[in-house]
């Protein structure tokens, strides 16, 4: 960061002269965005440039790697490590523009920056922080203008964010974390807020995932999710941040692979192959004039539906979707697309497109922000974010006082928080816990003080979080049995497994960024107060 961008800048054509260049092929190829992966072998990397060259594809979705979670292969396959991802991101984004006539338009999933694909990237808050600051929006609006300064600067035009699902449902595997939270207000401020940001800096945005993917428990990688609310429960919650959005001016909306049988009238129909939901809810109902996105058409809600190539991506443009994302098929999608469809369709489909490509390539070259910028964003969210969720400031000054042992439930000892509480001297000592063991004695003490700094190694919320059950017991057993102040260093909805009544006090933290871990010390030491509200309603246990 810091460093002038080297962009090289791309000239593309004004719709009324395009629209005559190029032939029906040519445009139906427009509207397809196959996947790239940044740790392709260089046969795959040759394969992708043949298929650039011979399908006049319109852009690229770039993944981290075939074996990401994005690409179905969670738990399947090793996820390699690569960092010097950023180097070959930005090398392959130049060498596949240069093998494409037109110039290609370039998406990514960068909810929270470059670093949920990339490694050694600046990495913001998961939606779910944000969605815990209490009006201080500008803050919001300033993750949008870094994230989108990292993404231009990497050669990147479009980011499929902000995520506007409502987050309803704790068992949700796939939005949960992703999520501003569960209030349709507050989620819908606060994605405008961040969209607002990356499009002051040029940066194309998009709202996921509609009609509204949070209150389901299927991840749509694998099983299609049904939403079983009727229409008027619909409109007034799901609905409500697209329709905000759209009103706001967001560049486009990707339509999620979930049944919604009181919009479309079919059971197991996703929305995102639905005529009736696209073209007369999204575009009549709400009034949407911009450009439709697929989510992914390789995720087995879908794909495993229409197994025939070039079927799922003529039911998807059929329906109203004027850009296929990650279809695994574009050639054989490009030739049905092109006998089947009306040329009237194709034609404003690619008018959709094509006003994306004239909006990104018309930008300035892209602002930098300094890694002092960065870190200084990041200091202000944590201290904007932390939330008390019960007990008061002032229980803990004993604690202080008493000098408790601390433990972190950790499988990196060592963090930030404990390092500063032991240099303060406000504990005795520090012990861990890997988050995975099976613990053989019981470390608690009948009303002794401990702190408690819990670090889930899962965000997700399959497996308890990545935490064993035997640690859950330990958990719960120093609950009852001490006092505990617990600091929790992840995902709220992990404090859903303990007997978290029970604590002194409970201090949600979200992120375990070593500024977050700073902040939260700065609290326990009372240099600091909690100002952040829980975006996420919580069931917490009575027993």
């Amino acid at each position: 960061m810091g460093k002038k961008p080297e962009i090289r800048m791309y000239k593309i054509l004004p719709y009324h002269k395009a629209t005559g260049k190029l032939s029906l092929r040519e445009k139906v190829g427009q509207l397809f965005m196959p996947a790239a992966f940044i740790n392709d072998t260089e046969e795959e990397v040759r394969q992708l440039e043949g298929l650039i060259r011979k399908a006049r594809i319109g852009g690229l979705c770039f993944f981290h790697s075939r074996a990401s979670a994005a690409t179905n292969f969670e738990g399947r396959r090793e996820v390699i490590y690569n960092e010097q991802s950023l180097n070959r991101l930005k090398a392959l984004i130049k060498r596949y523009q240069a093998v494409s006539e037109i110039p290609l338009l370039i998406s990514m999933d960068a909810e929270w920056g470059l670093a949920m694909r990339v490694e050694n990237t600046p990495q913001y808050p998961y939606a779910i922080t944000l969605g815990a600051i209490r009006g201080q929006d500008v803050l919001i609006e300033q993750v949008g203008r870094q994230i989108a300064q990292d993404c231009l600067h990497s050669g990147i035009h479009w980011n499929f964010a902000p995520v506007a699902d409502i987050n309803l449902n704790p068992d949700n595997p796939v939005i949960g974390y992703r999520s501003f939270g569960g209030n349709r207000e507050e989620v819908a401020r606060k994605a405008t807020a961040l969209m607002k940001g990356m499009q002051a800096e040029g940066l194309l945005t998009c709202a996921k995932h509609f009609p509204g993917h949070g209150d389901t428990a299927t991840d749509s990688h694998l099983g299609l999710p049904v939403l079983e609310k009727d229409r008027a429960a619909l409109l007034a919650g799901e609905l409500y941040p697209f329709s905000e959005l759209i009103r706001e001016g967001v560049d486009a909306v990707m339509v999620g692979h979930l049944a919604v049988p009181a919009l479309t009238s079919a059971k197991k129909v996703a929305a995102s192959i639905s005529p009736g939901l696209i073209g007369g809810l999204l575009r009549q109902g709400l009034g949407f004039r911009g450009a439709v996105v697929s989510d992914a058409l390789n995720m087995h809600s879908v794909s495993k539906l229409f197994p025939g190539p070039g079927r799922l991506e003529w039911e998807a443009f059929h329906a109203g979707n004027d850009i296929l994302c990650f279809a695994e098929h574009p050639e054989e999608g490009l030739a049905t697309i092109q006998k089947k469809g009306s040329p009237s369709q194709i034609e404003t489909a690619f008018q959709r497109v094509w006003g994306l490509k004239e909006k990104a390539f018309a930008r300035r070259a892209p602002h930098t922000h300094s890694r002092e910028e960065y870190e200084s964003l990041l200091a202000e969210l944590a201290t904007a974010s932390l939330t008390l969720l019960s007990g008061r400031e002032n229980d803990l000054a004993a604690f202080r006082t008493a000098k408790p042992t601390a433990w972190e439930v950790t499988h990196t000892p060592g963090g930030e928080f404990g390092k500063q509480l032991l240099k303060q001297g406000a504990i005795s000592k520090i012990l861990s816990m890997p988050p995975g063991a099976r613990p053989a004695t019981d470390h608690s003490g009948e009303k002794q003080k401990v702190v408690i700094a819990l670090y889930p190694p899962s965000v997700k919320p399959p497996n308890n979080f990545g935490i064993s059950e035997g640690v859950l017991s330990w958990l719960n057993r120093m609950l009852h049995t001490a006092e505990v102040a617990l600091y929790n260093f992840g995902n709220p909805y992990v404090l859903q497994l303990l007997d978290v009544q029970k604590a002194r006090a409970v201090i949600q933290v979200y992120q375990d960024f070593p500024v977050f871990q700073r902040h939260a010390a700065r609290q326990f030491l009372g240099l600091a107060t909690a100002e952040g509200s829980l975006p996420v309603t919580l069931k917490i246990n009575k027993s």
